[in-house]
């Protein structure tokens, strides 16, 4: 049988959920929207860290002309992102709470290639990106379908679409800069370990992930 494309992969995963092995908990919609203003804020937080995740990424490698094209107008519509979900707060009279420690994402972290090959730390952080995104989007789809009220769901409908663009992205540019067989194997070994992780995490609804 014929190995399927990077490109055909990515739509398949797409419709599957983007390949997460393990789905999110149905109860944790219950929770999140007992804590609105928790996970706003949380939100808030992600959006923010993303733009600042894609300077660095940026700022590190320059000299990729395609991932500094492609990461630029990333920044902005995080922020973007960012501002949209603090206004939401605004408007529902909700106070940005402090960031807390990102526990989930101190995890894949742990996971990053921290030696060696220059090309294997960057193709790890735009895995982690990929499978952060991925996770959100995830997420955003259970609220977009799961929340009582009806402008939250399309917020967070219009939230899930472009995570998903974002994630196709990232991989995508992974496959730019190493051989694709490389990412396909090193994608499904951080889809496995961020199953365990998923199966270790607190259920909790003050947190996006």
């Amino acid at each position: 049988m014929e190995e399927k494309s990077i490109t055909e992969l990515l739509s398949e995963d797409t419709k599957n959920i983007l390949g997460l092995q393990l789905p999110t908990d149905p109860r944790w919609v219950n929770l999140a929207s007992i804590s609105l203003e928790a996970i706003l804020s949380d939100h808030a937080y992600c959006e923010q860290k993303a733009a600042l995740t894609c300077i660095s990424l940026i700022q590190k490698n320059p000299e990729k002309t395609e991932l500094v094209q492609q990461l630029a107008p990333i920044v902005s519509e995080e922020w973007g992102h960012f501002r949209l979900v603090v206004n939401e707060l605004h408007k529902r009279n909700l106070v940005l709470g402090k960031q807390r420690k990102d526990a989930y994402v101190n995890r894949l972290l742990e996971f990053q290639c921290k030696g060696g090959n220059p090309e294997d730390r960057l193709l790890d952080q735009l895995l982690t990106m990929a499978l952060i995104e991925a996770r959100s989007c995830e997420r955003f789809k259970r609220l977009s379908e799961g929340l009582t009220d009806s402008y939250l769901r399309k917020f967070y409908r219009r939230f899930m679409e472009s995570e998903a663009g974002h994630y196709t992205l990232f991989i995508r540019l992974a496959t730019i800069y190493m051989p694709e067989k490389r990412v396909r194997s090193r994608w499904k070994e951080w889809l496995a370990f961020e199953a365990g992780v998923m199966e270790e995490m607190e259920l909790r609804g003050d947190r996006i992930h």
